[in-house]
């Protein structure tokens, strides 16, 4: 069966239901879940590799870095967090080669001020729309393969409003834009209104936030709204940190892991997951050459 391009799968009627990952590990395992594309997010890489907060902290670089290691783990296609092009639109075009070569299918832009901040945090600031049209057009110019899409991501709703934010939206694609993004509606009703007046352009994505400003919906409630990618980009990392965090606990008050050994993989398990005995027979195949014909 022929593997659809992330722009084909996109224009299917099914929504693409996209998790956040943030390092070869995870990648693999939500590949090994039967997802179709992840989502290599900026505000989790920020909180794995820095421990910090995502508020413009990352470097492209770290990003690029973190892109192709993941490529090198999995297959299916990657949506990666680009934040604000990491500067202007001649950065935001070295930012797309960069991505790209690491292996990006989708970059994903926003229109933030920089440094940028996470969309569910307050006291956001947006560029002018103007400025934010280049940058995509700065993308989709620099772009080796047109498969390689460009989501335009505005942040405009909380600070110029709903309405203000769609115009945006309607120019962004007017640049070149594949996808568009409404970040961070802070209703079901917006997120309503998001489907109903932008569906029958581009195809649109929604970002559901465990705890952030938009009510989480379902994959399904959003398809029925003219949503067809939909990411659940931290999640990933507010699990394991909360698991992390009872571990480290559990760790220190016995002084042992044994009241956590159900809750973990043990030596065996995790090599079976990460496929060690594959990679060691792989190896093993490499030790003895026979010359054609000998």
């Amino acid at each position: 069966m022929t593997k659809l391009t992330l722009r084909q799968r996109l224009n299917a009627p099914e929504i693409l239901l996209t998790p956040g990952v943030y390092d070869a590990l995870t990648a693999h395992l939500a590949e090994d879940a039967g997802f179709e594309a992840l989502y290599v997010s900026g505000a989790a890489v920020a909180y794995t590799r820095l421990g910090r907060p995502d508020i413009g902290l990352t470097s492209v670089s770290e990003v690029a870095d973190t892109v192709a290691l993941i490529r090198d783990r999995v297959d299916i296609s990657l949506v990666v967090d680009a934040d604000t092009g990491f500067g202007n639109a001649l950065n935001t075009r070295r930012t797309m080669r960069t991505f790209e070569r690491a292996g990006a299918n989708a970059i994903q832009l926003e229109d933030q001020t920089y440094p940028k901040r996470c969309g569910h945090l307050a006291d956001k600031s947006v560029i002018s729309a103007i400025e934010m049209a280049g940058k995509i057009k700065a993308a989709v110019d620099a772009r080796h393969s047109a498969e390689t899409l460009v989501i335009a991501r505005t942040d405009a709703v909380a600070s110029e409003g709903l309405d203000a934010a769609l115009d945006r939206a309607m120019l962004y694609r007017e640049a070149g834009a594949d996808v568009l993004f409404v970040e961070a509606p802070a209703s079901s009703g917006q997120l309503a209104e998001i489907g109903s007046r932008l569906a029958n352009t581009l195809p649109l994505m929604a970002n559901m936030v465990e705890g952030g400003l938009t009510p989480i919906q379902n994959a399904g409630e959003l398809q029925a709204l003219g949503f067809s990618l939909v990411i659940f980009p931290g999640g990933i990392v507010r699990a394991i940190a909360r698991q992390a965090q009872d571990f480290y606990a559990t760790l220190k008050r016995d002084g042992t892991t044994a009241a956590f050994r159900n809750n973990m993989f043990d030596f065996n398990g995790l090599n079976a997951v990460i496929g060690t005995p594959e990679m060691l027979a792989l190896g093993k195949s490499y030790e003895t050459f026979e010359r054609n014909g000998r």
